[in-house]
């Protein structure tokens, strides 16, 4: 990854604290960059990876595959390098035209109607657990299958359960363990993400993210 100069001592305090890990060298800098983003060294044993997940990711991104995401503040998170790399159009569940519903929160209905759209979409879940639990409905009626998911919703209600389905659910993902999580490390997870992308895929490196 690029950094500016000014960060390299807190990625050396950051490499220090960590010490021995089981990541991959792809893995260990999403997790890095979560850490740096979040100054919380709890997700060095809360972020999980799917198999070939960064795989399938990064070729997603390659391929232009529309990004979905269910809050505005993991768009705003992720546009800047995006729009610099491989531009990927980036839509919002909240955006979404729905009408009024008891059933679902919004968010949920947002991301529904957003996922039957791109059922082959890249979806980043960073706040809201219901849209989680309706992306992971939609995945094992088999109505989509997603490219792939990064869940880090926090809550208490549910949340945890729903972060099994997703580890169940055999869809390339990335997701964080029990009730924490954050739009914030989402929005680390895709930068990270794309970073990677943007290098393996035979492009100069971002700088300045």
């Amino acid at each position: 990854m690029e950094w500016h100069i000014t960060d390299a001592q807190s990625l050396a305090i950051i490499d220090r604290e960590i010490g021995e890990h089981i990541f991959s060298p792809a893995e260990y800098e999403i997790v890095r960059r979560v850490i740096y983003d979040t100054a919380d060294f709890e997700y060095k044993s809360l972020i999980r990876f799917s198999e070939r997940a960064l795989q399938a990711g990064a070729a997603a991104l390659a391929a232009r595959t529309t990004i979905v995401v269910d809050v505005p503040m993991v768009q705003v998170g992720i546009t800047p390098i995006i729009q610099s790399t491989f531009a990927n159009p980036v839509y919002c569940s909240m955006d979404a035209l729905t009408r009024p519903q008891k059933e679902k929160t919004r968010v949920a209905w947002g991301i529904e109607t957003l996922a039957k759209r791109y059922p082959e979409g890249i979806f980043v879940v960073g706040h809201a657990q219901t849209a989680l639990s309706s992306l992971v409905d939609l995945i094992e009626k088999e109505e989509i299958r997603p490219a792939l998911v990064i869940g880090t919703p926090a809550g208490f209600v549910d949340v945890d359960v729903a972060k099994e389905r997703l580890q169940d659910s055999l869809i390339a993902h990335i997701r964080t363990e029990g009730r924490k999580g954050s739009a914030v490390v989402a929005a680390a997870i895709v930068n990270g993400l794309v970073e990677l992308a943007w290098q393996a895929y035979g492009q100069e490196g971002v700088v300045g993210v």
